[in-house]
């Protein structure tokens, strides 16, 4: 009877499935802490010192934005809205330089200070993006271990 389902899995696979979504779950739960923490951190980072949390955004948004290509339908239909909002942006960051100075002026914050918290916002941020791929990685090695395991047939 036991030739009955040749495709029948021993009772360690059921047992390496469990194991992986365990350790995805485990993942998730521990980059769902982290993130939960580091949104935390950033609200009150960028309550203590908008600042630095536009610096940031504005970072952030030039990485992403070197990350994905541009596509040629995408610069033929936009280039003279993106003209237009360039011309607007430039405007627009000239004026909210002029007034970050003065406000920086009068709060005595320096522009190291402004440095070091959107470096500590950007090092909270590597440390999830890490956490995330670790537990990622550990999941992916635990199911090549559960394939690479003998099955005892």
């Amino acid at each position: 009877m036991k030739d009955a389902h040749p495709h029948a899995t021993s009772s360690s696979k059921p047992t390496s499935v469990e194991s992986v979504r365990a350790s995805a779950s485990h993942a998730l739960d521990t980059t769902t802490a982290s993130v939960r923490d580091l949104t935390g951190k950033a609200a009150s980072g960028i309550e203590a010192n908008p600042m630095s949390a536009l610096v940031g955004g504005i970072a952030l948004g030039a990485i992403v934005a070197a990350f994905v290509p541009r596509t040629a339908q995408e610069a033929r239909l936009l280039s003279t809205v993106g003209q237009r909002l360039s011309n607007t942006a430039y405007g627009a960051v000239d004026a909210a330089k002029d007034t970050a100075k003065s406000e920086l002026g009068v709060l005595g914050l320096s522009r190291d200070s402004a440095r070091d918290q959107a470096s500590r916002i950007l090092e909270g941020v590597i440390k999830a993006i890490s956490t995330a791929a670790l537990a990622a990685l550990t999941a992916a090695n635990d199911t090549s271990a559960a394939k690479k395991a003998p099955t005892g047939e």
